[in-house]
């Protein structure tokens, strides 16, 4: 085992955990992910846990200050803003938390961060080259679950049913024909490395489906084409690293046309959200199975929400994962916990043990060949 892991248990048996609650970001979702934040913060256990809030701006600079000063207009979800007079600073590589211009360092770090440049292994690739816990996913599990495309190729591979699909890489490659050909009307036209349906329209026709388009390559450089498929949306929440666990069902029942940016985080009364949902017990254990399978086949960890579709003849088709899912407090994932017994508080605590059992385990694990006078493989030095 590597001399870091004895450096955190040293540092944390004497003082409180020094969590860095990392949010806001690059990407098109900074206002979701400074909601969450929020929520994060307010209920976090003040008696285990010492917040460390670190807010990253939209050019990419991130930020430190204390929970008083973190947003602007934290109430209001079309105000809502980072606020940028704070100390900047830098997480250190291979410095197990260290944080650049400040003396202490992060024991571990909750990620609260929405799409590209979070969501996707970005900012998580930064941590495990920092030698720091993290909740969620780890680097291939973020990537995969934050493109739709390579995604949804996986699923079908596996032989799991989810939605035909087109993939498109310039405006001009789109091909109406096709897509009323392979895939019909209407269909719904959507970013790849995108969430909280952001850049998400729907195309009844042909004409429409050009308009549509361009507004999807403004948030990413491939965009994909998604057959439209009737039934219920039905969400499921999942916990754990190797033994992952499924929460009991819930639907989404959109008041607009379909669950829009609008609906899920401005309108107040864009969705209604049932928990549980409405399905017997064959359905319901059909969909923890199902979900636990998808997080698993898509190397994820820590947390992870799966949606589906539940057709009118009872055949489920996976949506996509969300590996950082919405984390206010109305949001599906911690309500889906909350009503399967287990209180917002204590969700943020297994996560954040999840994420430093998930830390252990691989730091426990050899990189190098050998060391000098050393045959197994064991740095004397814990380097």
């Amino acid at each position: 085992m590597h001399a870091c892991i004895f450096i955190w248990y040293s540092y944390t048996m004497d003082k409180k955990i020094r969590v860095g609650i990392l949010f806001g970001g690059l990407s098109a979702e900074h206002e979701v992910s400074l909601q969450s934040a929020q929520n994060v913060i307010d209920a976090i256990d003040k008696q285990k846990y010492e917040v460390i809030p670190i807010g990253i701006t939209k050019k990419g600079k991130w930020l430190m200050g204390n929970e008083s000063e973190l947003l602007l207009n934290s109430n209001d979800p079309k105000l809502i803003a980072l606020n940028q007079v704070n100390e900047e600073i830098s997480l250190v590589p291979s410095c197990h938390g260290q944080l650049s211009n400040n003396p202490g360092a992060v024991d571990v770090v909750f990620p609260i961060l929405h799409g590209p440049m979070g969501e996707d292994g970005t900012v998580q690739g930064l941590l495990e080259l920092a030698c720091v816990p993290y909740v969620g996913a780890g680097v291939l599990g973020s990537a995969v679950g934050m493109d739709k495309d390579v995604m949804k190729r996986l699923l079908r591979d596996a032989g799991i049913p989810t939605a035909d699909f087109l993939v498109y890489r310039s405006v001009d490659d789109v091909d109406g024909l096709e897509v009323e050909a392979k895939l019909g009307w209407p269909v719904f036209v959507k970013p790849v490395n995108m969430g909280s349906s952001v850049g998400v329209n729907k195309a009844s026709n042909e004409s429409e489906l050009y308009e549509v388009v361009k507004e999807a390559f403004s948030y990413d450089t491939k965009i994909i084409v998604e057959e439209a498929v009737e039934g219920r949306e039905i969400e499921c929440a999942v916990l754990g690293n190797r033994d992952p666990v499924a929460s009991i069902p819930g639907e989404i029942v959109p008041a607009h046309d379909f669950y829009s940016y609008e609906a899920k985080y401005i309108d107040e009364n864009g969705a209604a959200l049932k928990i549980p949902a409405e399905l017997d017990a064959e359905k319901v254990e059909e969909v923890q199975g199902l979900a636990v399978r998808v997080f698993k086949l898509l190397e994820c960890s820590g947390l992870g929400r799966v949606d589906f579709f539940l057709q009118p003849d009872g055949e489920l088709k996976v949506i996509e994962i969300n590996t950082i899912p919405g984390f206010t407090k109305v949001s599906m994932y911690p309500q889906l916990w909350e009503h399967s017994g287990i209180p917002y508080t204590e969700l943020i605590d297994r996560l954040i043990k999840l994420a430093i059992e998930r830390f252990e385990s691989e730091q426990s694990l050899r990189t190098h060949l050998f060391w000098a006078g050393d045959p197994t493989g064991n740095d004397p030095d814990g380097h």
